[in-house]
């Protein structure tokens, strides 16, 4: 019986080289032949035993998908493909609904509570944080190629990756010359004075009369080409095009590749966050007459309690209540300020479901869809103008939830949906899971272990797998500088598939039944009927939380 050693044509050449140059004895070229043999034989096999991962987020982007149902009249194409071979988590949410924190999360596997990084400090300066190893960290341990680009973490540390693109770049930016940027000339004040980030959204317009020489749409700080959007056949790219393209063409070097240690590929895309701005062409897909606005009714903040909660910002204005009465001040009436911004979000999101779809695409067509892991999701949601609210960072449903589309090769069933709810925590230790990586999350007993839970089992029986998890998804808001590092003092809530239940520092409640409120139009807890329901979800669930102190 004959071992056969199967030797790619470059292993062959290094052979012959290795031989001839150093004129080696027989009994030594036997030895080094079966050990080349070995070491290809071991390469092969852990290449296909490890899967390559591609791991997808967006920035902002709620439920308004054709996938997830938010707005009726979102259009994603690609995400409703992707979902046809995925699972879809219909019930996905952030665990601290505001961009530094949530990815700190995300990306060691903490939750805020557990490492009191709670608001927009720096990740790596935590105590706990950085005595714990990065979902980067973990799998360049476990002998993978870890790249990235665009906005993975808020706070980036190029130490984690063995190579790293692009970091973040929220433009394209208009200009008015120079290093100047600026919201742009089509918003109408007061919400322009908010500035370039924030206060602009609008296509990315080339009629330029009337404005300085020199002004126009550029990237981001330090960066001063003028670009040019005239053309959709020959336009510049935005920053997210520029990311997807980047990472096609890795995942087909790497197909091509087949001595190459498994990938972990992070692709950061920044919309639909603000500035509001993609091509004319994303715009043209939402007339503007036609344009529904999110389902609410008049007065619907009165029954709920973030406007007396202790703000995040610690200064007393809210963004979200601040920015919805500059879009009624512009434009006249707050339905109408509204349309023009939800009109831009729908077409930010069009815009990054086309990004979402090259990378996805370039993994189908380059040969490595059976042996690679793929998760589209976001950061956090968005209010829409909901109960006089139009930003991030609030407990509600469009805040919190999230899309999270999952496809792992031999365990998830395509096409399914499961309705059990998960939170952004439990991303690291699925992946933990499928890819067994093994090892310690920690560095040292001064980190943590992961807090949450591996998705496996939902992924291979969506509708009954045994999931080890919570019945529910937390998630917190932090209550400002003057109660950091308390979790206490933080406000709370926890989403089951039925109920949304929310505590605020300061004892008040609302509690939110989507079996007949989808939309969290109606406060029920002043009902006395579901006061055992509450209670069961404080005790439970929210031991980090303010314990209930309801005025009589």
């Amino acid at each position: 019986t004959h071992t056969l050693c199967y030797k790619r044509p470059h292993a062959q050449r290094a052979q012959h080289t290795l031989m001839s140059v150093f004129k080696l004895p027989q009994l030594l070229q036997t030895v080094l032949l079966l050990s080349l043999c070995a070491f290809t034989q071991l390469a092969t096999a852990n290449s296909s035993q490890q899967p390559n991962v591609v791991f997808i987020i967006c920035d902002d982007l709620n439920d308004f998908s054709s996938v997830f149902g938010g707005h009726p009249q979102a259009l994603t194409p690609h995400m409703s493909s992707f979902a046809e071979s995925a699972v879809t988590f219909q019930h996905a949410y952030s665990n601290n609904p505001v961009c530094a924190p949530s990815r700190a999360s995300i990306y060691t596997g903490i939750y805020p509570h557990t490492s009191n990084n709670l608001f927009w400090a720096k990740w790596f300066d935590n105590p706990v944080l950085k005595n714990s190893k990065t979902m980067m960290e973990f799998f360049k341990e476990n002998g993978y190629h870890v790249v990235g680009t665009g906005k993975n973490e808020h706070d980036h540390r190029r130490a984690d990756w063995d190579f790293y693109k692009s970091k973040t770049d929220y433009g394209p930016y208009w200009s008015k010359g120079g290093g100047d940027r600026s919201a742009n000339p089509w918003v109408p004040e007061p919400m322009a004075s908010v500035g370039p980030i924030d206060g602009s959204f609008g296509p990315l317009r080339m009629d330029h009369e009337g404005q300085p020489e020199g002004a126009g749409w550029k990237y981001s700080w330090g960066k001063d080409q003028l670009l040019d959007f005239s053309d959709p056949d020959t336009r510049d790219l935005t920053p997210d095009e520029l990311n997807a393209q980047w990472a096609a063409q890795t995942l087909k070097k790497h197909a091509k590749d087949a001595f190459a240690k498994p990938l972990f590929l992070a692709v950061g895309f920044v919309r639909p966050h603000t500035p509001l701005h993609v091509p004319q062409e994303y715009f043209d897909l939402f007339p503007e007459d036609e344009l529904q606005l999110p389902e609410g009714i008049a007065n619907d903040a009165e029954d709920t309690f973030l406007k007396t909660a202790d703000p995040s910002d610690g200064k007393g204005k809210d963004k979200g209540y601040y920015y919805y009465k500059l879009l009624e001040e512009s434009y006249g009436s707050a339905d109408a300020g509204i349309k023009q911004f939800l009109r831009a979000y729908l077409a930010s999101v069009a815009a990054v479901d086309e990004c979402i779809g090259t990378v996805i695409d370039a993994v189908n067509e380059s040969g490595l869809a059976d042996n690679t892991i793929i998760i589209v999701t976001s950061d956090h949601g968005w209010d829409m103008g909901q109960k006089g609210y139009i930003f991030k960072n609030t407990l509600w449903e469009d805040s919190t939830r999230i899309p999270m589309i999952i496809r792992a090769p031999g365990t998830s069933q395509a096409g399914q949906r499961t309705q059990q709810p998960v939170s952004l925590i439990d991303v690291y230790p699925t992946l933990v899971d499928l890819c067994n990586l093994q090892g310690d999350t920690r560095k040292n007993d001064q980190g943590a272990p992961l807090d949450g839970f591996s998705m496996r089992p939902l992924l291979a029986n969506p509708e009954a797998g045994q999931w080890e998890g919570p019945d529910g998804a937390l998630a917190m808001r932090f209550a400002g500088p003057s109660n950091d590092k308390v979790p206490a003092m933080q406000h709370w809530a926890y989403r089951t598939e039925r109920y949304r239940y929310i505590v605020y520092n300061d004892g008040n409640e609302e509690l939110y039944d989507h079996s007949n409120d989808p939309h969290e139009l109606r406060n029920l807890a002043d009902n006395p009927e579901l006061r055992i329901t509450q209670s069961s979800i404080q005790k439970s669930h929210l031991r980090p939380a303010p314990q209930q102190r309801r005025k009589p």
